[in-house]
C-alpha cells in the first residue's frame, strides 16, 4: 500500500530550516524511502520566511508535494499562513515555549528550551527532526546512527550534544503518531539523494571535463561548488574569475588548447557570456555553458525559479550559427545530458548549452545510482571521438598547408590542437578562410556560413525525441525540461479522475525536428505547462511544425509548479 506524506518546514532565516530537512530526509533516505525535498527561501541572511517541503513515500516520486501532512511551525507565522490550507487530517508541531502539549491537531515544543537542556541553543534544529521522526513512528536508533555519522569528525562533544537535542525532541513528543505510519525496516537500497547541480558536475567529471572556470552566481554555482572536493583527487582546476565574460572566455581558451572545460551561470551571467558564445561559433571551439535559469530581467528574484530561458538560449549571440540545447528534467537526466552535451559539443565543435533552474538545481531526489565517474588519463581529453574531427602531420606538405576551417560535406573540419604537431593554427573571432585568415569577401562569409550549417542536418540525426505517455489520448500535456516529473503525476491523477490525457516531456530541444513534431502531434489537443510568462516551448513548436498548441498552463510566479496546479488547470481546460 502507498504512503505518501509531506512535511512542510517553516520559520525565518537563520533558524536551521534547511538543517531539519535534511536530517529528515537522510534518515528517511536510509530507511530504503522515496524522497523529493525542495527549498523555498528569500535572498537575505535572517527573518524572512523560509520554508522546506519534503515529500516521502515508499514509492518512487517525480514531483514535490505541495500541501502539508505535517506542518513544522518554526514561528507562529507559518502556523498562521498554513493552517487554512492544510488538509483534513493533518498535524502541526508548534515551536512554543509558552504552553506545552498536544490539543486541536497541534503539538506543542519548546523547541529552544529543550535545546539548551540538552546543551545548546544552536540544536534546536536538531530537537526538531527528532519531534518529526517520532510522530512518524522512526525507530530512534535511526537518528541516532545518522548523527554519529554526520558529525563524526567534529569530536564526541559535537555528536553527545546533538543526539541528547534529538533525543529530547523525540520524547517531547510522547506517544503522539501521525495516522499514517511507513515501514521502518533498514532497507538495502542503490539509490541516492542527489540534485541537478551535483549530476551536473558529476556528469561534466565523467566527461573528462578538467577545467571549470565561473563565476558565482545563484543557482548555478552549486553546479561547480559540487565539483571542488574532487580537485585535490582528479586532475582538474577550478577556477574562480572576476566576472561571467572572463570565464567563458577561459573555458573557450582550455577548449581550444585542448582540455575540456565547463562553466556555468545563470541568466544574468549568461547574459555576459553570449559574445564568448558567439566566439566559440566563429572559431569553432566546442564549448558547454550550463545555464541554471532564474526568473525576472536584471537582478530579477535571486533565489526562485523559472523556465524564461528558452528562447534566449536557442538564438544568444549575433547572427545565425549552430548549437545545441538541451533540458533535463531530473538530476539522472541531468548527468546523461552533460554527457551528452560534452560528446556533441567536442564532435561537431559547436556551443552546447544546458538548460538548468533553481527548482531542478537545488531539489533532493532520490534516483537510482547512475552517478558514475571513470576519469581517464587524460591522453585524449578536449578531442572528439571522431577521426574526421582531428589532423596528422601526414595530412599535409607543409604547416602552412593546413586548413583549420577545411569545406568538409558535413561541415566538420579536421582540428589541430596548438603545440601537438607542425601545423600552424590560426584563430580569429573575424570571419575567414579555410586557413582561418581574416577575410571580408561576402563570397567567402557565405561559403563559410554554409560550412557551419551544413552541421544541422547531423546535429538534428543526435536529438532524442520527446517522451510521450499514452499517446493514444486526444488531449497532450506538454512540458520540457524540469516540469516533465509534474506533468507526469498530474496525467495519471487526471486519467484516474477519466480524463483522456497523455503527456509529452522534451529534453533535447535543439535543433528540433519540425517534421516529427507534425506526425506527433498533428491530431492532438496540446497543453503546454511551463514556466514562463509567453509559452516559449509552444511558440518553438509552433515555429519549427507550424502546430498551433490547443492552450497553456503557466506559472510565472517564481514558485515551484505542482501537479495539483497543472490538475485545476488542466479541468477548466477540458471544460471548455
Amino acid at each position: 500500500m502507498r504512503v505518501d506524506i509531506t512535511i512542510k518546514i517553516g520559520g525565518e532565516a537563520g533558524q536551521g530550516i534547511q538543517t531539519i530537512g535534511t536530517l529528515l530526509a537522510e534518515v528517511c533516505h536510509c530507511a530504503g524511502l522515496f524522497i523529493f525535498s525542495v527549498d523555498d527561501f528569500e535572498s537575505r541572511i535572517r527573518g524572512g520566511h523560509s520554508f522546506n517541503l519534503l515529500r516521502v513515500s515508499n514509492e518512487p516520486l517525480t514531483a514535490p508535494g505541495h500541501l502539508p501532512d505535517i506542518l513544522v511551525s518554526i514561528d507562529r507565522k507559518t502556523m498562521e499562513m498554513n493552517r487554512e490550507s492544510m488538509p483534513p487530517g493533518s498535524m502541526v508541531i508548534l515551536n512554543s515555549d509558552e504552553e506545552t502539549g498536544f490539543t486541536d491537531n497541534i503539538l506543542k515544543i519548546p523547541l529552544k528550551s529543550l535545546a539548551r537542556e540538552a546543551g545548546g541553543a544552536i540544536t534546536a534544529n536538531t530537537v526538531a527532526a527528532g519531534a518529526v521522526l517520532s510522530v512518524l513512528g522512526t525507530p530512534f536508533e535511526m537518528l541516532e546512527n545518522l548523527l554519529l555519522k554526520r558529525f563524526k569528525a567534529k569530536g564526541e562533544k559535537i555528536v553527545t550534544l546533538n543526539v541528547n537535542a534529538a533525543r529530547k525532541g523525540y520524547d517531547a513528543a510522547g506517544d503522539i503518531r501521525y495516522a499514517r505510519q511507513f515501514d521502518w525496516s533498514l532497507a538495502e537500497s542503490s539509490a541516492v539523494v542527489i540534485n541537478g547541480a551535483r549530476a551536473a558536475g558529476l556528469g561534466a567529471l565523467a566527461s573528462d571535463c578538467r577545467f571549470f572556470p565561473f563565476y558565482p552566481m545563484s543557482p548555478a554555482t552549486g553546479v561547480i561548488s559540487s565539483v571542488i572536493p574532487y580537485a585535490g583527487k582528479l586532475p582538474v582546476v577550478v577556477e574562480q574569475a572576476e566576472d561571467e565574460i572572463a570565464a567563458v572566455n577561459m573555458a573557450i581558451g582550455a577548449s581550444f588548447a585542448g582540455v575540456r572545460a565547463l562553466t556555468s551561470t545563470s541568466g544574468g551571467g549568461f547574459c555576459l557570456m553570449t559574445e564568448g558564445i558567439g566566439l566559440a561559433a566563429m572559431t569553432e571551439t566546442p564549448l558547454v555553458v550550463v545555464n541554471a535559469q532564474r526568473p525576472g530581467p536584471a537582478t530579477g528574484l535571486p533565489t526562485r525559479t523559472a523556465q524564461a530561458d528558452l528562447l534566449f538560449a536557442v538564438n544568444a549571440s549575433q547572427d545565425e550559427f549552430p548549437r545545441f540545447v538541451f533540458a533535463p528534467g531530473t538530476p539522472a537526466e541531468t548527468f546523461k545530458l552533460t554527457r551528452k552535451a560534452f560528446d556533441l559539443a567536442y564532435r561537431y565543435q559547436v556551443p552546447a548549452i544546458i538548460l538548468l533552474d533553481q527548482f531542478l538545481a537545488t531539489s533532493q531526489v532520490t534516483q537510482e545510482n547512475v552517478f558514475t565517474v571513470n576519469v581517464t588519463n587524460g591522453s585524449h581529453a578536449g578531442y572528439s571521438s571522431g577521426a574526421s574531427d582531428t589532423v596528422s602531420d601526414g595530412d599535409m606538405e607543409s604547416p602552412g598547408d593546413y586548413k583549420r576551417f577545411a569545406i568538409t560535406p558535413s561541415g566538420i573540419s579536421p582540428r589541430a590542437l596548438p603545440c601537438r604537431g607542425e601545423a600552424i593554427v590560426r584563430v580569429t573571432g573575424n570571419e575567414h578562410d579555410e586557413k582561418g585568415g581574416i577575410s571580408e569577401s561576402g563570397e567567402n562569409k557565405m561559403i563559410m556560413n554554409k560550412k557551419r550549417h551544413a552541421k544541422l542536418a547531423s546535429m538534428l540525426q543526435e536529438m532524442s525525441p520527446p517522451g510521450v505517455l499514452h499517446p493514444e489520448s486526444r488531449f497532450m500535456l506538454t512540458a520540457w525540461g524540469s516540469s516533465g516529473g509534474v506533468i507526469l503525476e498530474a496525467c495519471a491523477i487526471l486519467r484516474a479522475l477519466g480524463e483522456d490525457v497523455g503527456c509529452i516531456h522534451f529534453t533535447d530541444i535543439w535543433p528540433l525536428d519540425g517534421h516529427a513534431l507534425k506526425s506527433l502531434l498533428s491530431d492532438k489537443k496540446v497543453i503546454m505547462v511551463e514556466q514562463n510568462g509567453s509559452c516559449q516551448m509552444g511558440r518553438l513548436i509552433a515555429q519549427e511544425s507550424g502546430i498551433q498548441y490547443h492552450a497553456s498552463i503557466l506559472k510565472d510566479d517564481g514558485r515551484p509548479l505542482y501537479p495539483d496546479y497543472v490538475v485545476k488547470m488542466a479541468r477548466e481546460i477540458f471544460k471548455q
